[in-house]
């Protein structure tokens, strides 16, 4: 018993050494996620993908009290999304240049956080069938970052909106909520 609280004492100490987000730092993540869609838009879909992020923390912590935290800026690449619906199974490209990200201040190990973003996405199939192949996406997340020796943990629950912003039309939109993992580091 002594042993394994050596151990969580040990891992405690190792975990929070590494560095937290703070200004002038940045962000290398490889993530993946997926889910389903929700109501409000086309149903009977799900989507799966896989992606980078290069994120840059712009700010100190600043705040009152549990809102205090620090603002980054990212760029999220998606080599890999998979839209299955069902006609068919849209493969998928996208970028989202635009992550705007919330980090609260560090909670020992652990980094809660709130995003909003968006950008576009490039399938090989209509999404929604018979829509557009071309679409653009804006979402939310909420999620915690735990820092670890030498690897970061995320772990959040993000809704996402995909339409063709009406540039046809018809545009029922596709609107899921998802569960991402990722793995990546803060650094400077």
């Amino acid at each position: 018993m002594k042993t394994l609280a050596a151990v969580l004492l040990l891992y405690g100490v190792v975990a929070m050494a590494q560095e937290a987000p703070e200004k002038g730092g940045h962000e290398v993540q490889v993530w993946t996620g997926g889910g389903h869609s929700v109501s409000g838009g086309t149903s009977n879909t799900g989507v799966f993908s896989l992606g980078l992020r290069y994120g840059w923390v712009l700010t100190d912590l600043h705040g009152p009290s549990f809102l205090k935290g620090n603002f980054e800026y990212a760029v999220d690449a998606v080599p890999l999304l998979l839209v299955f619906q069902p006609a068919n199974t849209a493969y998928g490209i996208g970028l989202n240049p635009f992550a705007l990200k919330w980090n609260f201040a560090p909670r020992g190990s652990w980094v809660p956080y709130f995003e909003l973003g968006g950008g576009t996405l490039f399938t090989t199939h209509d999404v929604p069938t018979g829509v557009a192949s071309i679409n653009f996406t804006s979402g939310a997340a909420l999620g915690f970052d735990h820092l670890g020796n030498k690897i970061t943990c995320s772990l959040e629950a993000r809704y996402v909106h995909i339409s063709n912003a009406g540039l046809t039309r018809l545009n029922p939109g596709l609107n899921t909520v998802q569960v991402r993992f990722g793995l990546g580091r803060f650094g400077k």
